[in-house]
């Protein structure tokens, strides 16, 4: 993914305390720098003439601007029809989802439920574009993007006990031993989420590689605001839930399946 925020580079001759400083100044006021584990990876990518459009038209309307500051939803999501006076209807409840990549999932799962309101967080400028354009196109008005690191985005814009569900889709699995400390599911992610979680709220992870899936169940398992949904019984996948009716079978993962690839879904409520 590419980061949409572009940092200016020191000088080759800077000393490495000069590039340090100069690299900090160049960060938003109140983050925290460095962070060693992001939500996000940079890669190239090219946005097409489309997904610019989207961006242009449909951007100002949906992108909401990272701050460090806790959101207002009923800012963010506000309710078209309420006329002027009238007492405003209870909130939608909120989904976080991390790392979206080209929408399509997001915006599928957005239509099937248009009670609920999604807060995407994805860096990559083409598939921000691109979810932008799937709204277009699909008349959604329940999807808000961050375009920033998720990470930053859970400490310093969502208050505790905040949402309703968090949804974390084929998340990089770093297949490397030595890569998989940069693996975004761990132990002080999930202890973040899981304080902005409501009471019965849930967080559903899903990957196509097991020895990720087997990590995030475990380290889920571990954490004791959460309890697992999948039934004890289950003797093929312990531990793993159903794929759930409205996280759709996406072109990626079809095309794994037929290689013979597995997919694992590990769904968790708030207690």
């Amino acid at each position: 993914m590419n980061d949409t925020n572009t940092t200016p580079i020191p000088p080759i001759d800077a000393t490495p305390s000069e590039r340090k400083l100069r690299l900090r100044g160049s960060m938003p006021e109140g983050v925290a720098y460095p962070k060693e584990i992001k939500s996000f990876v940079r890669r190239a990518g090219r946005t097409t003439t489309g997904q610019a459009k989207a961006l242009s038209d449909i951007g100002p309307r949906v992108l909401l601007a990272y701050q460090t500051s806790a959101i207002d939803f009923d800012s963010a999501y506000p309710i078209e029809s309420l006329a002027s006076g009238q007492n405003r209807l209870k909130q939608r409840p909120v989904i976080l989802e991390i790392g979206f990549g080209m929408g399509e999932a997001t915006a599928h799962i957005a239509s099937v439920m248009p009670e609920k309101n999604f807060l995407c967080c994805e860096v990559h400028q083409p598939g921000v574009g691109a979810l932008l354009k799937r709204i277009g196109e699909q008349d959604l008005h329940n999807i808000r993007i961050v375009a920033h690191d998720a990470v930053e985005v859970i400490e310093h814009m969502l208050p505790l006990h905040s949402l309703d569900g968090v949804h974390i889709f084929f998340p990089d699995p770093w297949h490397k031993k030595k890569h998989n400390k940069r693996r975004l599911i761990q132990q002080p992610l999930i202890a973040q989420l899981a304080s902005r979680l409501k009471v019965g709220g849930y967080l559903h992870c899903a990957t196509d590689w097991q020895p990720y899936a087997e990590q995030i169940l475990e380290v889920l398992s571990a954490e004791p605001l959460l309890k697992n949904t999948a039934s004890p019984g289950d003797a093929d996948l312990p531990g793993f839930a159903a794929k759930p009716h409205y996280r759709p079978l996406t072109k990626f993962e079809n095309r794994g399946i037929k290689l013979g690839h597995g997919v694992w879904d590990v769904v968790f409520e708030r207690v």
